[in-house]
């Protein structure tokens, strides 16, 4: 992933926090209106074998290769929180949290080399994945 100024960084992460619903400011940034078109594309990933060492790393290895794709706006690479309510599930290992201009860029992202290698690669390692994809209401 490219590196980004605080201001770009802040922008980027005002969209992220907007386009899940979550507002408020982040680094005391107002709240950014996220763009009309925003497609939001979040992966929860279950591994077949948890307890490997050697599965978690290949699998996040794999996973911080996607960000690097162009038409992505803005990526998250993450393993669950250490909250505990009861709406919570947290019984994936890692998820997926990508943001594009547009549902044109994420059907690109679908068939790009990059990604294809990722599943290519990856896909032995878990034994279920779901996907939420959403635009704005």
């Amino acid at each position: 992933m490219q590196k980004s100024s605080r201001r770009q960084f802040i922008k980027e992460s005002s969209v992220a926090l907007a386009a899940t619903g979550l507002t408020g400011t982040v680094l005391g940034a107002a709240p950014a209106t996220p763009p009309a078109s925003l497609f939001v594309h979040h992966v929860y990933f279950w591994l077949k074998n948890p307890g490997s060492a050697d599965d978690r790393a290949k699998l996040l290895k794999g996973l911080q290769t996607l960000p690097a794709i162009n038409v992505i706006k803005t990526a998250h690479v993450g393993v669950p929180a250490d909250t505990n309510r009861s709406v919570i599930d947290a019984s994936y290992h890692f998820s997926l949290l990508l943001l594009f201009k547009d549902r044109q860029d994420q059907d690109a992202y679908q068939v790009h080399p990059t990604h294809l290698k990722f599943v290519e690669e990856c896909s032995a390692l878990w034994t279920k994945v779901i996907v939420y994809d959403s635009v704005n209401a």
